[in-house]
């Protein structure tokens, strides 16, 4: 599947054409890390984009215009792909709505523009184009590239980035060839394309893990002749298809299974310490005793996303959310709460200097 980055868009965009299979991927501005960034600044990139556990994202398929609007098989096969991430047992919940205002992940089946996505939360951006997800041909020609084309793209909807630019590969590029592959059709793309989108690496903050996977659904088949090193892949490199056993285990990792009883009840005027590695995550139940407004807010030398739910949705849309990533702040929430109703509160430690030495505390 070949790539090209849409023009004009400053977004972490990961977007494919049918043949050759190439992918490019785009950080939004602002975002690039520098060389000898400190650790916070390592952890808060490597947590940017990733859900809050336990969020209920919701799809819709267009079905006007009438270009956008896919088959009846297509959209199968495309819930079918959402059905096996969900099944390996994650805590984000999938959803499909009936309308594009509920929306979070959009999707198209314009012909000819590609196969591609946005990466994780970077959906929620607003943009003059609605779509979010895009497939570019059929699904159901090749059933098993049509299912593998859509578990990829909905990888990157829940964070994961192209497995093949990783920097522990160690793959060495005949770069003449990869530029003379890719500067033809379908993607006719400019030496300076090709190079930011095959032969770059991504810097180690931004993939999962210390190590390359080139099975990984986020992997792309390339055909004889590009790759110079290791070896064995000089005639070829062909991921076997599906979740791999460590798109499963980072999967997991990043979102497990969700266990409402362990969530721990915050009391008024009472820290809780929060005993957790940077990019982990602490679900905490409260009862409103009275209606008013209610503060919530952490302390320590930490970063934190922090987002206030509703227990009867508990990972619908949140009542409020901030993220004092980068910041001196810390995350604080003021809502207006219901006397006898429960709430659920979602933190998710982006930076640490120190597990234990960060607390959050309701009033």
């Amino acid at each position: 599947m070949a790539s090209k980055t849409k023009p004009n868009e400053g977004a972490y965009l990961a977007q494919v054409v049918r043949s050759p299979r190439y992918c490019a991927v785009e950080y939004p501005k602002g975002m690039q890390m520098q060389p000898g960034a400190d650790e916070r600044t390592r952890l808060l990139r490597e947590t940017a984009f990733k859900w809050l556990n336990g969020t209920r994202v919701r799809f819709w398929f267009f079905s006007k215009p009438k270009a956008w609007a896919g088959t009846d098989a297509d959209r199968a096969v495309v819930r079918q792909a959402f059905q096996m991430w969900k099944a390996l047992g994650i805590g984000l919940e999938f959803v499909e709505v009936q309308t594009q205002a509920e929306a979070d992940v959009r999707i198209a089946f314009l012909q000819g523009d590609g196969a591609w996505s946005y990466i994780g939360t970077d959906v929620l951006t607003k943009r003059d184009d609605p779509r979010t997800m895009n497939f570019g041909w059929s699904l159901t020609e090749d059933p098993a590239e049509g299912l593998d084309t859509a578990l990829h793209e909905i990888g990157h909807t829940i964070g994961f980035p192209h497995e093949h630019q990783n920097p522990f590969a160690g793959i060495v590029w005949n770069e003449p060839a990869v530029y003379k592959a890719l500067a033809a059709p379908p993607n006719s793309w400019s030496k300076a394309v090709t190079r930011h989108n095959i032969i770059d690496k991504l810097q180690a903050d931004k993939v999962q893990g210390s190590s390359w996977d080139p099975n990984s659904i986020m992997h792309y088949p390339f055909e004889a002749g590009l790759i110079i090193q290791p070896k064995k892949y000089a005639k070829g490199l062909h991921p076997k298809g599906g979740l791999s056993a460590r798109d499963r285990k980072w999967a997991l990792g990043f979102y497990p299974a969700i266990k409402t009883d362990a969530a721990k009840a915050l009391t008024p005027f009472k820290a809780n310490s929060l005993y957790l590695a940077s990019g982990q995550q602490a679900d905490f139940k409260f009862h409103a005793s009275e209606t008013r407004d209610y503060e919530f807010r952490t302390f320590g030398d930490a970063d934190a996303l922090m987002a206030l739910y509703r227990q009867a949705q508990p990972a619908g849309k949140p009542l409020a959310q901030e993220d004092d990533g980068g910041t001196e702040a810390n995350a604080h929430l003021k809502v207006h709460l219901d006397a006898g109703q429960d709430y659920v509160l979602r933190l998710r430690l982006r930076y640490a200097r120190k597990s234990g030495q960060a607390a959050v505390m309701v009033w």
